[in-house]
């Protein structure tokens, strides 16, 4: 072995005892001198630590690059025992931008009481910054003056912190695509838009953000925006009764891409009344295609699509659920009482409706086997939303009661998909068929999937499918209709 190492090593170890002997990144509250430093975590993807999140694997910061108008939450923490009296810290803020484009809480101090022991900064943005700036807290007197300001090391002090602002892309999307409604005067939705970079409230303008294809008369307004930069809710209100149940009636509100904000997912909303069938709940044709045992189960497909030029059956599945209803609404039925007597904890599920999609997590399911159809697509459920369809399909069974047989509608809808190059294409969604018990337990569902965007197919494009609830199903003979083939996204 090598002495000359051994020396180098052990001069190296004795160096960092040294330097660091004091620090104490583990927040102990037995420590015999107490200290105040700024106590920013952030993850490996630049995301800061939400207080009361902890992470011990990571020190805390003393600078942060921000490209969010999200407010940004910054603790301040205290290491000390429990205190017996409150302790006030003084802070100051300077910047080298405009001082009128953010604000912050509480100003000036912050302050610790008993076992209270970290206070959080909050940092708001309220102008759009235009170039890049520097915003600097400092900690400046304790009430306590036995309370040193910084780590009690010469290394990492963190007694003041430095947000870099940098270039910002703010981009907005509706988290959920599709609303039902009953047509009843007064009735009101409630939706979100979602903005995952944040918003500036002076931005917000319903004129300019929206574009409307209405199909009956309605009022839109927001909730006030608070303190919540992440979303802001709105409320959809009927103002004329919409009752002919022969009608199918439908608005669509779209988000408009500006030079402000782009859009990211779901670009546009559905609230449609749909043509009333009456049927016997009792029936629950979609109980045949969903195990919820099972976070996993699946339901087995074939679509009628291009392989190496030929046109031929091939094979998809996809996590198949039931969807979620509430109580009293139409065609809705018990799933759950969950073993209370309470009836407010009570699950609905819809009898004749089904949907796709991921029991947790931020990828996607194979809704359709769409996958197939592209390439070079993002599979992420930001991006991709269009990959979870949660309300897909809906059966309308034979003379509204029969339990093996009768239509299917492919729900129409409008459904997200990107590439990974970031380009992303709003896909109207429409179809039908049949579906029938083939064998005992065995369903099969026959139908036509039609998907329209000019950009991606030129109009409106159609593909044949069949769609089964076991995993083992007789395979489909050969088909005489054309087929589609994989479009790059």
């Amino acid at each position: 072995m090598n002495p000359i190492k051994i020396i180098s090593i052990a001069v190296l170890i004795l160096s960092l005892f040294s330097a660091c002997s004091k620090d104490d990144y583990q927040l102990s509250s037995n420590a015999v001198d107490p200290f105040v430093r700024f106590n920013v975590l952030v993850s490996s993807n630049n995301v800061p630590l939400q207080y009361p999140a902890v992470n011990s694997a990571l020190v805390p910061v003393s600078s942060y690059k921000n490209t969010s108008v999200k407010t940004l939450k910054i603790p301040v923490t205290l290491t000390s025992p429990t205190l017996k009296k409150p302790v006030f810290v003084t802070y100051s803020i300077t910047g080298t931008g405009d001082s009128d484009s953010f604000s912050v809480k509480p100003l000036d101090q912050i302050s610790f009481l008993g076992n209270q022991l970290t206070d959080t900064i909050f940092l708001s943005f309220d102008k759009r910054w235009n170039t890049k700036q520097k915003i600097t807290l400092k900690l400046e007197e304790s009430s306590d003056p036995a309370i040193t300001l910084g780590n009690l090391n010469t290394v990492a002090p963190n007694n003041s912190f430095e947000v870099n602002l940098d270039e910002v892309k703010t981009t907005y999307t509706f988290p959920i695509n599709r609303f039902e409604i009953k047509g009843e005067v007064g009735e009101e939705i409630v939706f979100k838009v979602d903005f995952p970079n944040g918003f500036i409230p002076s931005e917000i303008n319903d004129n300019t953000m929206f574009e409307f294809l209405n199909g009956f008369n309605y009022s839109l307004t927001h909730d006030d925006f608070g303190e919540n930069r992440n979303s802001v809710t709105y409320r959809l209100k009927l103002l004329e009764k919409i009752n002919n149940d022969d009608v199918f009636y439908q608005t669509n509100i779209a988000l408009v891409n500006s030079n402000a904000y782009s859009t990211t997912g779901n670009s546009v909303l559905q609230i449609v009344k749909p043509i009333k069938s009456l049927r016997d709940i009792t029936a629950n044709t979609a109980r045949n295609f969903y195990d919820l045992s099972s976070p996993f189960y699946l339901t087995y497909g074939e679509n009628w699509f291009d392989r190496s030029g030929v046109c031929a059956w091939q094979t998809f599945n996809a996590f198949t659920f039931p969807v979620a209803v509430p109580a009293g609404s139409e065609n809705a039925i018990l799933y759950s009482d969950k073993g209370t007597p309470s009836t407010a904890d009570d699950v609905y599920h819809h009898a004749f409706k089904i949907g796709f999609n991921v029991s947790t997590g931020t990828n996607t399911t194979n809704s359709f086997g769409l996958k197939r159809w592209f390439s070079n697509e993002s599979i992420s459920a930001l991006n991709s939303p269009g990959f979870n369809i949660s309300s897909a399909l809906e059966f309308f069974p034979e003379n509204g009661n029969s339990k093996t047989k009768g239509a299917v509608l492919v729900i129409p809808q409008y459904i997200t998909i990107a590439g990974t190059n970031g380009k992303s294409y709003s896909i109207g969604i429409s179809g039908g068929g049949t579906y029938r018990e083939i064998s005992a337990g065995l369903f099969e569902i026959s139908f036509e999937l039609k998907a329209s965007n000019t950009a991606l197919f030129g109009g409106t494009v159609s593909s044949q499918y069949k769609i089964f609830n076991n995993r083992i199903y007789p395979k489909p003979a050969p088909i005489t209709q054309s087929c589609l083939k994989e479009i790059s996204l």
